[in-house]
C-alpha cells in the first residue's frame, strides 16, 4: 500500500491556498488611498496509514490524508497618496486588542512622539547655531605702543 497518493493531493490542495493574495489581500484603491488587507493564516495536516491481518487470514489496509486552512483578517495597511514618507502610511488593526497589545501601542506611540521632538529640537539648535556664526562679528584688536 502507497500512502503517497493521498499525501501528494492533500499538499497540492494546500498548496492552492497558500499564495500571497490569501495573507496579503487584493490591493483596493481610490483617488486618495490605496488599500492592503492583511490576514493570518492557521493550517493543519494529517496522514496516516494501516494494514493488517483477519483472524480468517483475510488482509486489509488503508491510507488517508487531510489538511484545513482558516484565514483571518487581522489589519489593513492604508497608504496616502498625497502624503510621503511614513506619515503618509498607517495600520489599521481589525482586532481588539488585548492589554499587552495597547501597552505597546501607547508606549511606540510616546516614542514616535518624543522622537518627534527631539528631531525638531536638534534642527532648530542647528538653524540657531547657523545664524549666531552668521551675525558672529570679529572684533580687532589694536596694538597698543606702551613704553
Amino acid at each position: 500500500m502507497d500512502i503517497g497518493d493521498p499525501i501528494k493531493t492533500t499538499v497540492e490542495e494546500i498548496r492552492k491556498i497558500l499564495n500571497v493574495e490569501n495573507v496579503i489581500g487584493k490591493t483596493i484603491e481610490t483617488d486618495e488611498l490605496i488599500m492592503f488587507p492583511v490576514t493570518k493564516m492557521g493550517m493543519g495536516f494529517g496522514a496516516g496509514m494501516a494494514e493488517g491481518k483477519g483472524t480468517e487470514n483475510m488482509e486489509g489496509g488503508g491510507a488517508g490524508a487531510g489538511g484545513a486552512a482558516g484565514i483571518e483578517p487581522v489589519a489593513v495597511v492604508v497608504v496616502h497618496k498625497g502624503v510621503s514618507g511614513p506619515e503618509g502610511v498607517k495600520v489599521l488593526s481589525l482586532k481588539n486588542p488585548d492589554h499587552l497589545s495597547r501597552a505597546i501601542n501607547e508606549i511606540s506611540n510616546a516614542a514616535v512622539e518624543i522622537l518627534n521632538q527631539g528631531s525638531k529640537i536638534m534642527k532648530e539648535r542647528g538653524e540657531n547655531k547657523t545664524k549666531k556664526e552668521e551675525k558672529k562679528v570679529e572684533v580687532k584688536k589694536e596694538p597698543t605702543n606702551k613704553k
